[in-house]
């Protein structure tokens, strides 16, 4: 059929009957869904991709661009004749076009109304909103690009600003003796939904920064993610050095120098991006420090357009910029000595009208201590009117941190409140959960999910039903992971044996437990090798088998980090433990999915109190599984006793080792004495339903909790509405 010739008739679902539509037509609908990022937390729209070719939707990591490309319209037409995908590719098509048209009627609208004519501004080094978009690395990330998911969802006005790293992260892989090798792939820009970024006269926009060593350009691109707009820069630009255009390839790579670099054009680079493309925003939200140059280049706007002097523009600025810290570790600040500050800000603190060692002091948590550096994390809090950790436990530890900069004030009155991380809830939810709680909770229910009062309908849930929808996910990682495992294997040129061993790794009826994240040793992922006898004696009982699967990425340059994933991985040719612990490669938001919608239990036992927040447990909340944590971070709110397990009683001991070894035991502990019995008590039907029990208190207590919609909320009441002048309120504090 040429691209002239018209199909057969096909059903319109928009006007319930037949109309005619060309290949041309039908591709350009498919085009249109596929280049905004709304498609991907829509899980009949994936599911429409993925019919159109299931295997090399697989192969091209779900990149619904990269499909497009290799078909023409006509092969297009005749697979949706094929498949009958007519009425499913107008009706995405349709939907798209209703939710970014009715602005009218969502929260923000009725809420957040005078951020209308000034939108938030919200930056980060990294967005993490689909596997086929490699800017991102990890948690920061992924909780970036589920904040701007959820303020579409919410309708409230908000842009947000990041990099474009044209080699992402790193793609990971073990070898033979498990130690991790570090690829990085060129992304191909014609394959992600982005276009260039045009001003208000429609031309392509690229910004320069000034530096003493020269001037330093970026390209912005415009990604869409539902109806927020995600400006990208990309230093990979005509007019660059050599080793400038290759500044923002790479996310968390090169020296402390590419990092102070790749900062300035996040912050000073992001607001003048932002001036170019016509955009006034009422709130400038740094989430973590990476971004905070960006409020000294509002405030030489400030001075430059409305003849402020700097002081005054500071505080003016200072009043409408939100801060969020994400860390309690001193290694995740970024700080830079003096000679870097001023090759890179110089030019910027000239232009601001102040000295070399008053700007050396906004980064400073004693501002005449010569001998200190400069922090990013220092300079965000000065520069801020409303900062926040992201749990309750962190606000307490960051008051604690930070409590110098506020030396005339006691511990309790430090300014940094809390603002708990929440999960996009359509991003993360397995499609089979959505249709029990489509059952159950009402067919609206994702349209109020922030109220607590919609998931208690969970408890009318039949335990049968629940259980076999838990079970269809957990095969369905299995075969996820059998199928990832084998090919690893042929990855390293391992024996048939060895591959067909990983084709049928894994026992769908034992007790399976996920550990999922960076490779951090505070993380703690081997604690629990500090007794091996009794942990081979837990997980080798015939009659109640446990089995573990771990994934997780060390950054390039953390060493100890590789060798704790070497151990863990090596453990496969270890008798007592082959079959029952695995380690998939590569951990991506893909491979995160899968993990988090199918386990038994997810696993968390960081070292107390360093985990901020941690949201991956959340995911697994929604998908019926069940946490198993150290109290910290986000599970010292949430734990109730019944909704999950408890490690240890939320107190952490004065010596490391001392403490990591009574964690070992209590985790030991737990497992053995509530977590193993729980599961393996078995009603007539075979049923546990203590454990559903607990699986229906988890998701009626917590979903709600900690859904990134209410946390967009609390940030629209409690942060974005009073730094905007909307209204006066006060930070959640202890």
């Amino acid at each position: 059929m040429s691209q002239t010739e018209i199909p057969p008739a096909i059903p319109d679902s928009s006007h319930d009957r037949w109309t005619d539509v060309t290949p041309q037509a039908l591709y350009d609908k498919c085009t249109t869904v596929a280049r905004n990022l709304w498609w991907s937390w829509h899980p009949e729209v994936v599911n429409l991709f993925r019919d159109l070719d299931p295997v090399r939707w697989r192969q091209l990591d779900h990149n619904p661009i990269a499909l497009l490309s290799e078909m023409t319209p006509d092969q297009l037409a005749q697979r949706a004749s094929e498949m009958v995908l007519y009425t499913r590719i107008n009706q995405a098509h349709r939907r798209l076009k209703e939710y970014l048209s009715n602005t009218q009627t969502t929260w923000g609208a009725r809420e957040a109304g005078v951020l209308g004519s000034s939108p938030v501004a919200y930056f980060s080094a990294e967005f993490g909103i689909h596997e086929s978009v490699p800017i991102y690395s990890g948690g920061l990330g992924v909780l970036s690009g589920d904040h701007i998911k959820s303020a579409s969802g919410l309708g409230v006005p908000l842009v947000a600003i990041g990099l474009f790293y044209d080699q992402g992260f790193f793609k990971q892989h073990l070898d033979i003796d498990g130690f991790q090798h570090e690829e990085y792939l060129d992304t191909k820009v014609e394959n992600l939904a982005m276009e260039p970024a045009r001003d208000p006269q429609g031309e392509p926009i690229t910004i320069a920064i000034d530096t003493l060593d020269g001037k330093l350009q970026a390209k912005v691109w415009l990604m869409r993610v539902g109806r927020v707009p995600l400006y990208l820069l990309d230093c990979d630009v005509e007019g660059n050095r050599p080793e400038d255009r290759e500044l923002t390839s790479r996310l968390y790579g090169g020296d402390v120098r590419t990092r102070i670099r790749q900062e300035l054009v996040l912050g000073v680079g992001g607001v003048k991006a932002l001036r170019a493309l016509g955009i006034f925003p009422g709130v400038f939200h740094l989430n973590e420090g990476h971004s905070a140059f960006a409020p000294l280049e509002v405030i030489r706007q400030r001075m430059h357009d409305d003849g402020m002097t700097f002081d005054d523009a500071l505080r003016e600025v200072a009043q409408k910029t939100v801060f969020t810290t994400h860390t309690p570790v001193p290694a995740g600040h970024d700080r830079f000595d003096a000679n870097l500050v001023e090759e890179h800000l110089g030019p910027l603190r000239q232009q601001l009208g102040i000295s070399g060692e008053q700007l050396m002091g906004l980064g400073r948590v004693e501002p005449q201590n010569e001998n200190e550096s400069f922090c990013m994390t220092v300079i965000g809090l000065k520069l801020s009117r409303r900062a926040n950790a992201v749990s309750s436990l962190h606000g307490h530890v960051s008051r604690r941190m930070w409590a110098h900069l506020w030396p005339w004030r006691v511990e309790e009155e430090i300014p940094i409140g809390h603002i708990t991380n929440g999960v996009h809830v359509p991003s993360w939810l397995a499609y089979p959960m959505q249709s029990l709680y489509d059952k159950y909770l009402g067919a609206n229910w994702q349209q109020t999910m922030g109220d607590p009062k919609v998931w208690q309908n969970i408890y009318n849930v039949d335990p049968g039903e629940l259980w076999e929808t838990h079970n269809a996910l957990k095969s369905r990682l299995l075969e996820f992971v059998r199928r990832r495992m084998s090919r690893q294997c042929r990855y390293r040129n391992e024996d048939e044996n060895a591959v067909e061993a990983a084709r049928n790794v894994l026992d769908p009826s034992a007790l399976t437990i996920g550990f999922a994240r960076r490779f951090a040793t505070y993380k703690r992922a081997d604690l629990f090798l500090r007794n091996l006898d009794r942990f081979s004696e837990l997980i080798n009982d015939s009659n109640r088998p446990v089995q573990f699967i771990f994934a997780g990425k060390a950054h390039p340059a953390d060493e100890p980090g590789k060798k704790l994933i070497q151990r863990i991985a090596n453990l496969r040719h270890d008798p007592q433990f082959a079959g029952r612990i695995v380690f998939i490669e590569d951990y991506d938001i893909n491979v995160g999915r899968h993990l988090i919608q199918g386990v038994d239990v997810w696993l968390n036992n960081p070292r107390r109190p360093l985990e901020a927040s941690g949201t991956s447990g959340q995911k697994v909340v929604l998908n019926g599984g069940l946490n198993c944590s150290v109290l910290d971070g986000w599970w010292a709110e949430a734990y109730n006793g019944k909704n999950g397990f408890g490690i240890g009683h939320g107190t952490q001991h004065a010596d490391d080792e001392i403490g990591d070894q009574r964690d070992a035991e209590e985790l030991l502990r737990v497992l053995g004495d509530e977590v193993i019995p729980l599961f393996y008590d078995r009603d007539a039907d075979g049923l546990p339903l203590e454990w559903i029990d607990r699986m229906t208190n988890s998701i009626a207590t917590l979903a709600a909790r900690f859904s990134a919609h209410r946390m967009v909320m609390d940030y629209v009441k409690h942060s974005y509405l009073v730094a905007a002048g909307g209204v006066s309120a006060k930070m959640n504090m202890p």
